[in-house]
């Protein structure tokens, strides 16, 4: 891959199921690298898995909606379309909050296996801090065939087959 992310990775809640920290940056180096291929480009990203509570309550701060969720997104001030940058200078992308409980039970839920859902959160959050949204049809469309596309490339099924 040809982006360089560094990663903090923040565990405050619970992580089962959870890629290896070098599985983690890969899905996001290649969730960027497939939006954003630009070498020359470094970012930076908090990754933290919380709790139910805190994903509840951030989620409520700031969607208004009162129940855990399992994965928002928080642009840096690199996020969301990608401004004009120096090339050399490492970009603040933003920071992804998962909810490991919730993204363990809607992967039971959906017959899928942790690893792939887990995967599938860390590539739909990603695309979220580039831009992407999924509040209209298009905008859905088009955000799912990336999210497909990055996923049938680590060898993954179609997350919404």
């Amino acid at each position: 891959m040809n982006t360089r992310v560094q990663v903090e990775l923040q565990i405050a809640g619970d992580a089962a199921g959870l890629p290896q920290e070098q599985d983690v940056r890969d899905w996001l180096e290649q969730t960027i690298s497939t939006v954003a291929p630009d070498p020359r480009r470094s970012f930076e990203m908090v990754v933290r898995v919380v709790d139910e509570q805190e994903s509840r309550e951030l989620n409520n701060r700031y969607r208004r909606k009162d129940k855990a969720t399992n994965v928002l997104a928080f642009p840096g001030p690199s996020g969301n379309g990608f401004p004009d940058a120096p090339v050399a200078v490492v970009e603040e992308l933003g920071d992804l909050v998962l909810c490991g409980s919730v993204i363990a039970r809607e992967a039971a839920e959906q017959g899928k296996s942790e690893a792939a859902h887990w995967g599938h959160m860390l590539v739909h959050g990603t695309l979220h801090l580039l831009g992407y949204e999924h509040e209209t049809t298009r905008q859905a469309e088009r955000m799912e065939r990336l999210e497909t596309s990055i996923l049938a490339s680590r060898g993954f099924d179609d997350p919404y087959a």
